[in-house]
């Protein structure tokens, strides 16, 4: 079995791999010429990749760091509950207990509302088991149709440290600091709430609907009314509060807010995880007041259809009296979410770093490895972020994701746009380079970009071929006409030396240089190289034949071919930007000066004794002249040389 050579040994699709390379690092100027252009380009698109996705995020993150609305809110909430369900519901604190007008309450009072008179007996329940806070989550803002229970209603909250439900009515106006303007105050009838306190019961929705913060204070012309929570919680601290932009501070607690004085919320589970007891089995002792001692005591309608309720990660039906015990708790022992100023900046720090890196990584890594790092680098991110969550740090998720994932997206885009666009000016390039080099060594060079780049001593045949008296056809042709006929002769000479496995290494004007076996030795190379020599005769004389612009050339014109076998040396010449392959040594003199035998003794080939004998040709006479004892102009010893006209145009050999 023949031995296949290195180049037969590659598989095709390495080879194609590596000539891609190859291609790549020319073009990115790895060759010691310094930056290409389109190493330039790329510097380029990745500075104006890295500016956009700058300018994206920093807007966004402008945006948030301002509190503003922005499309991104949805996604946030989303999100937002996805973590909460992650963390888990949580124990709330000891010191706090809802008292819940229930169905049962309202059933036994005929409807809602309930009466006022009832109430009043509740209330004084409740300031008879000595609570440290009372908290009523109940509107009182008008008379009602019995003086007499408004005025025991409000001598029962007389009793204890109570506050009373107050609300605001709201335009969109907010403060030049994020707090909430009002646009009225309903507070409780004078009657009722003479002896106690009045807090907003207000809750913030975001833009799904879901309540994430109570606001502490809101503005009504030059007035400043407190929350509901605030005043509980700072009645079961005996102290006032210190509201700050960052915190409020009630007595040794801080607790930090969010935007515009809010306090996030963090619910603690679905309903009744708060601890929870029915105002009317508090009325018919079923419930021992005492229960009730020394706590925090929440007043609120939970009845179906009576209540305020809200949408939350663990309950769609919330009723809004667990959300104002949350806030309260969170103001009493913390426990809530911590979202200020610091965190939101970096929230618009990470988002920023996250934008420009993938920005950065997808107009300079490959697509496939910097689509995956971005992912992994805002996966990490959201995990990180679950995990802060759940140590009740509230990053954002949604921001970073649109900050650098929309960036990442369209630089892909461009980036794959302008790849397919490189590509295709790739292609042309190289279809361009390889017609400079023969096929064989172009591909060679593609896969192999070292080939040669040390020379390379070996015994290989040399052909060189001439057209003898085409410098007169070519003063009757002109220029135009020469280039058309030589073009044609050239190809001629290609196809026929390429197909005997032979390597045009230069045409110089009506003549060529060949060599065999430069890429792979080949055993065979030398009966090639004989083989080729017969078939360019044969071809040329045919080509001469029917060339249209020869015609009548006659025998003016012919073929002269000189080959010989020898050692050579294979190398690159040139300068670091400017190389070609060729072959150089004693070899390839000899070859030239047997071209000038051929021409001198009027025959078409001339080849060395040592040619035939490395083609195995034993009995050459059969074929040629010779041998024939020949000086060799440049050489000292004279050479056997055989001559021959080569076989008629309808002999040629096959390939």
């Amino acid at each position: 079995m023949q031995q296949k050579s290195a180049t037969e040994r590659v598989p095709e699709r390495t080879k194609r791999w590596l000539a891609t390379a190859s291609l790549l690092r020319a073009w990115a100027g790895d060759a010691g010429g310094g930056p290409s252009r389109t190493a330039r380009h790329d510097r380029r698109f990745a500075l104006l990749a890295l500016a956009v996705a700058l300018a994206w995020s920093g807007w966004l993150s402008h945006l948030h760091l301002s509190g503003r609305a922005t499309p991104l809110d949805r996604a946030e909430s989303a999100l937002t509950d996805l973590r909460l369900r992650l963390a888990g519901p949580r124990t709330p604190p000891a010191g706090i207990v809802i008292v819940a007008i229930d169905d049962e309450t309202v059933r036994r009072e005929g409807g809602f509302p309930v009466s006022r008179a009832m109430m009043a007996r509740l209330i004084e329940t409740i300031a008879a088991a000595r609570p440290r806070a009372l908290a009523v989550d109940v509107l009182f803002l008008e008379a009602g149709r019995q003086p007499e229970a408004d005025r025991a209603l409000g001598a029962a909250l007389a009793k204890a440290p109570s506050v009373l439900a107050a609300a605001a009515v709201f335009d969109g106006g907010a403060s030049e600091d994020g707090i909430p303007v009002a646009a009225a105050l309903h507070r409780p009838t004078p009657v009722i709430g003479r002896e106690a306190a009045s807090g907003l019961v207000n809750v913030s929705e975001d833009a799904a609907g879901v309540p994430r913060h109570l606001p502490l204070v809101v503005r009504a012309g030059e007035e400043v009314a407190a929350s509901f929570v605030l005043r509980a919680a700072s009645l079961a601290a005996r102290s006032d509060p210190v509201v700050g932009a960052q915190a409020v501070r009630i007595g040794a607690a801080r607790v930090p807010l969010d935007l515009g004085r809010h306090l996030p919320l963090r619910p603690y589970g679905p309903r009744r995880t708060i601890p929870t007891v029915s105002a009317a089995g508090l009325l018919d002792g079923t419930v021992p007041a005492p229960a009730l001692a020394d706590r925090v005591v929440v007043v609120g309608a939970t009845a179906l259809g009576g209540s305020d309720t809200f949408a939350t990660a663990f309950d769609p039906v919330m009723p809004g009296v667990e959300l104002l015990a949350t806030g309260i708790a969170h103001l009493m022992t913390g426990g809530g979410l911590t979202r200020d100023a610091r965190v939101r900046r970096l929230d618009a720090a990470v988002s920023i770093g996250l934008a420009g890196a993938a920005a950065l990584l997808i107009a300079l890594a490959p697509p496939g490895p910097a689509i995956l790092l971005v992912l992994v680098l805002l996966a990490g991110w959201l995990t990180a972020g679950a995990v802060a969550f759940a140590c009740g740090i509230w990053w954002s998720a949604a921001l970073p994701l649109a900050a650098a994932g929309l960036p990442a997206l369209s630089c892909a885009a461009a980036r794959q746009a302008l790849d397919r666009r490189r590509a295709a000016a790739l292609a042309r390039s190289e279809q361009a380079l390889r017609r400079l080099q023969p096929a064989a060594l172009a591909e060679r060079l593609a896969w192999d970009p070292a080939y040669l780049t040390e020379p390379v001593a070996r015994d290989i045949p040399v052909l060189f071929i001439d057209l003898t008296g085409f410098t007169r056809q070519s003063e009757r042709l002109g220029p135009a006409r020469t280039r058309a006929v030589l073009k044609s002769f050239h190809d001629l000479v290609d196809e026929t030396a390429s197909g005997h496995g032979g390597l045009v290494v230069n045409f110089m004007g009506d003549g060529a240089m060949v060599v065999f076996g430069a890429l792979d030795p080949d055993p065979a190379v030398a009966a090639r190289a004989v083989a080729a020599a017969e078939a360019l005769i044969a071809r040329t004389a045919e080509w001469i034949a029917r060339e249209p612009e020869l015609a009548g050339a006659g025998r003016a014109l012919d073929v002269r071919i000189g080959a010989h076998h020898g050692p050579v040396i294979l190398s690159r010449l040139g300068s670091d930007t400017n190389q070609h392959i060729t072959a150089t040594g004693d070899t390839v003199n000899v070859a030239s000066r047997l071209l000038a035998v051929a021409s001198q003794a009027g025959i078409r080939l001339a080849v060395s004794g040592d040619l035939l004998a490395a083609a195995g040709l034993d009995a050459p006479g059969a074929i040629f002249d010779g041998p024939h004892a020949t000086a060799i102009r440049g050489r000292a010893q004279s050479l056997d040389v055989w001559l021959g006209r080569g076989p008629e145009p309808s002999q040629a050999p096959e390939a």
